[in-house]
Order: C-alpha cells, then structure tokens, then sequence
C-alpha cells in the first residue's frame, strides 16, 4: 500500500473518531498519533492534513456532500460513508494538484475495505458530482 493510501486511511479513522462525538477533533489527533508511534512522518503528515481540512471546513464539505446526495442528510449516511467523503471532499478542496479522478478512486478503494458493497456506488456517484461542480467553478473563477 502506497504512502498516500495509507494516509487517507488513517485520516478517515480520525474522521470516525471525531465524528462519534466523544472526544474534540484536536483531542482525536492527539491520542491517534500515540497510539500509532511506528507511522511515517510523511504517512502522518497528509493524513494529518486531510483531517485538519475535513474539520477546519466541515461546514463547507458537509454543505457540499448534501448538495449533491441528493435525498440524503448527512445523519442519515451510515458513518464511514459520511467520513470517507469527507476526507475525499477535504482533498479536492486542498490539493487541486491531485487528479479528481485520482481522488475519486481511492475513496472507492478505501471504501470497498471499510463500507459496505453498495456504498462504493453512492460514494462514486456523490463524489463525481461534486468534483465536477468543483471543475466548473474553479473554470468559472479562471476565465
């Protein structure tokens, strides 16, 4: 497993964790990274970034996941789905150096390890949506 999958996947774990509600974010970030004192700086360093952006902007991210699952709050998505688009969303919206597509499938990847089988479907279609409404702003903003 590549550096940065393995990093969007323990930022999806601090996801999870702060979106149980018992600790603050920065409290998960904390006791996380003690527990897991064998993980790569680089390994720490995106994940800890793509956390940071998913919490620092959660507003923005969750507005923007319900605007394009259509029919579905955010309370109602089962947890790890909610989060691994988090940490997708947190990503196209820090790191536009990264290939949507890029980004897309390796929330798909991770999902098909942490959700169930029909969500990789739900989580394609919500996140091509947004990645192409991002495109098209970020080509408004540029012409």
């Amino acid at each position: 497993m590549g550096t940065r999958r393995k990093s969007r996947e323990l930022a999806l774990q601090m996801l999870f964790q702060a979106d149980m509600g018992k600790q603050t974010a920065q409290n998960v970030r904390q006791t996380f990274w003690k527990e897991r004192d064998t993980v790569g700086k680089d390994v720490q360093g995106f994940a800890d970034d793509l956390f940071r952006v998913a919490t620092d902007r959660s507003e923005e991210i969750d507005k923007l996941i319900e605007q394009h699952a259509e029919h579905w709050r955010m309370e109602r998505m089962a947890a790890v789905d909610r989060n691994v688009l988090r940490a997708a969303v947190a990503e196209l919206l820090a790191y536009s150096d990264t290939p949507r597509a890029v980004v897309i499938n390796e929330a798909l990847e991770i999902a098909r390890k942490y959700s169930a089988p029909e969500s990789v479907q739900f989580i394609n279609g919500v996140l091509d949506s947004i990645g192409k409404s991002l495109t098209q702003q970020e080509t408004l903003k540029n012409s």
